[in-house]
């Protein structure tokens, strides 16, 4: 805003006092002056900053004395006119913000740069205003117009800063999911070694040894990512997000990823190497389908190798129902309550081993209730009852019963 005219104020200003002839004359002097001290704004720069690049335009010219000088200029303009607030040269500002963003830099540098221009220029339009004898009052405004027309520049800066960065972001999410595509692949065209490295390098991952595969259950529709830390590979993209955990038994990684997935539920896969990542996406999809069922807990995210009794039992579920129909067809004809009484006393006698007094006390029940029982399992299934191999299927069909419910824990009955 020009210092003829502030919202904040409705008198007049010290600067629209000025007689028009002085600031016909300032804006004259300024004006011839703008080339000049564009030049020495950029020299300055380059000394302070000697590591910023430099861009140059069609011309040959460096973007940054163009967009210097031009801004120069139009806030001289608006001086001499004494109406409305100065227009930010639109462009040239935006792109620097873009290229600090491309770079990496902060905008911090950035805003120290321009308040340099920006006192380099109050020096020399401080002296012109001695020579041609504007007002102290009058000065003092410019030096204000001057710091809010900065702030317009820092504007689009900022904007183009940030046009950079989600650029950047975007750029960088897609490359990160093409990378965890080609990792996660079940059937590889070729040789993905070289596919794999140049992707990695593409998004600076360093490829590791070992990886787990998680997939994850929203807590909300509109769940923001979960921040994982650096070097874990995260696809929101999917209904069910996918994570790479890299080396994930180094220490510390367990822990970072419990207290960054809190409120989340899901399942994280076994560690595996590199080429078999997609072996551990399969069991940490097969475990999240067994949550989902109810069949493994809910409400947090679990890992595989905590959960592999369930997960290799309750997985083939045609061939473990088929077998039951083989295996525990002597129980048909006994009714629910006493089939499943006698199916839980088989069980823990197959997994203790042990006579009745062993069987009774996982049970919790009598001794002489077991030897009952016993005596009518070895009744209806006969010699099988001491054949290894039926034991073992046995023991198998009846786990993977307890772990869907159809049997109680050992010691409810």
């Amino acid at each position: 805003m020009t210092p003829a005219h502030s919202p904040a104020v409705t008198a007049r200003s010290a600067w629209h006092d000025v007689p028009r002839l002085q600031v016909r004359r300032f804006a004259a002097l300024a004006m011839a002056e703008a080339p000049a001290l564009a030049e020495e704004i950029l020299r300055e720069i380059r000394r302070e900053y000697p590591h910023l690049p430099v861009v140059l335009d069609e011309s040959g010219e460096p973007m940054a004395l163009v967009g210097i000088r031009r801004a120069i200029e139009v806030f001289v303009q608006h001086l001499e006119q004494s109406e409305g607030r100065p227009t930010v040269p639109p462009g040239v500002f935006q792109e620097f913000g873009r290229g600090e963003g491309l770079h990496g830099r902060s905008l911090d540098s950035l805003q120290a740069i321009y308040r340099m221009g920006v006192r380099l220029a109050w020096r020399c339009f401080a002296e012109i205003g001695q020579r041609v004898e504007i007002p102290p009052p009058a000065m003092y405004e410019l030096v204000d117009a001057g710091y809010e027309y900065l702030d317009g520049l820092v504007d689009q800066s900022v904007r183009g800063y940030a046009e950079a960065a989600a650029r950047q972001a975007g750029e960088r999410l897609r490359l990160q999911r093409r990378l965890m595509e080609l990792l996660l692949a079940e059937h590889h065209r070729g040789d993905p070694a070289d596919a794999l490295t140049e992707r990695a390098a593409r998004v600076g991952w360093t490829l590791p040894r070992k990886v787990a595969v998680g997939v994850l259950l929203r807590p909300a529709r509109e769940a923001v990512a979960p921040a994982v830390g650096q070097g874990v590979l995260l696809d929101m993209e999917y209904e069910q997000p996918r994570m790479v955990v890299p080396e994930p038994d180094a220490a510390g990684r367990p822990e970072l990823l419990h207290r960054a997935l809190t409120g989340w539920s899901g399942a994280i896969g076994p560690p595996v190497p590199l080429a078999d990542a997609a072996k551990s996406l399969r069991w940490a999809e097969a475990a999240v389908h067994l949550m989902e069922r109810g069949l493994l807990p809910a409400g947090d995210v679990l890992y595989c190798t905590e959960h592999t009794e369930a997960l290799v039992l309750l997985q083939p579920e045609e061939l473990i129902d088929d077998l039951a129909l083989r295996c525990l067809a002597p129980l048909t004809h006994c009714g629910p309550t006493h089939g499943r009484r006698l199916a839980e006393t088989l069980l823990a006698w197959l997994e203790t081993r042990g006579g009745a007094p062993e069987v009774a006390a996982r049970l919790g029940v009598h001794p002489q209730t077991v030897r009952y029982r016993l005596r009518q399992i070895r009744e209806l299934w006969g010699d099988e009852i001491d054949d290894p191999d039926r034991r073992f299927e046995l023991e198998l069909v009846l786990r993977a019963q307890r772990l869907r419910g159809v049997l109680g824990e050992a010691g409810r009955r």
